[in-house]
């Protein structure tokens, strides 16, 4: 087990990438809190796996873009398991929408969602971490933030963004021995159901990735390594996990 008895946070845990990290993280030994905004009942549904494996769990709801809500879910984690050793911002959203069509409502929410809600939840447990001496940040961006992303403006701008702070926190975090690196995700979710309205761009996404579209459980292992002692030498990273999607058909 790589994550005996280390303490992580998995925002957007309560379904879809989200999840499949949370449980492998248990499987790899860590206690895990699960963060979700209002899914209560999948939140509740991943927690009920973790204490299958012998793992403890600690379900949070709190809505990433609220530093309230987000300092509530740091305090509760820290008053349950006395330390926070895993940071995951995977909390996230998609809106479809053509740039002409984007709303300031779907823009806003967006970045404030993905960038606002990293910077809350990594601003609630750095001086933790600080303290301790130790920490791993693992962010979540997309292949589209590098490639751009048909009807994706905002998502691709959020995501894009998530890289820059992922390199920036690497460097300045260095000398506390927390490494911040970021992965680059394409499995299977309700997210990628988005894609299927468009009339032939889901046949050009089952082309492009090359080893086909995984499943959430099979990109999960790349967070545990970066989770892991195994991966203290790795910090300011991007980690494709895309099924060669990001090399093209």
């Amino acid at each position: 087990m790589i994550l005996l008895d280390k303490v992580a946070i998995v925002t957007g845990s309560s379904r879809g990438i989200g999840a499949a990290v949370a449980l492998e993280f248990a499987k790899e030994g860590a206690n895990v809190v699960v963060g979700s905004a209002k899914n209560v009942e999948g939140a509740n549904e991943v927690a009920r796996k973790i204490g299958e494996m012998g793992r403890q769990a600690l379900v949070v709801m709190a809505d990433v873009r609220d530093r309230h809500q987000v300092d509530n879910m740091v305090s509760q984690g820290l008053q349950k398991f006395g330390k926070i050793d895993i940071l995951v911002n995977n909390a996230g959203n998609v809106d479809l929408a053509r740039f002409r069509e984007v709303t300031d409502e779907i823009w806003d929410r967006t970045i404030d969602i993905h960038i606002k809600g990293a910077y809350n939840c990594t601003k609630a447990v750095i001086e933790h971490m600080i303290k301790q001496k130790s920490g791993k940040i693992i962010n979540v961006t997309s292949p589209s933030a590098i490639y751009g992303g048909y009807g994706l403006p905002a998502y691709s701008t959020a995501k894009g963004g998530i890289i820059s702070f992922t390199r920036s926190l690497a460097r300045e975090l260095a000398r506390y021995h927390i490494t911040v690196n970021c992965i680059s995700p394409s499995a299977y979710t309700q997210m990628l159901d988005e894609f299927k309205k468009i009339p032939g761009f889901w046949e050009r996404i089952l082309q492009d990735h090359v080893l086909g579209v995984p499943k959430t459980e099979d990109i999960a292992p790349v967070f545990a390594f970066l989770a892991s002692e195994g991966a203290n030498y790795v910090t300011g990273q991007v980690i494709s996990a895309d099924g060669g999607y990001s090399i093209g058909g």
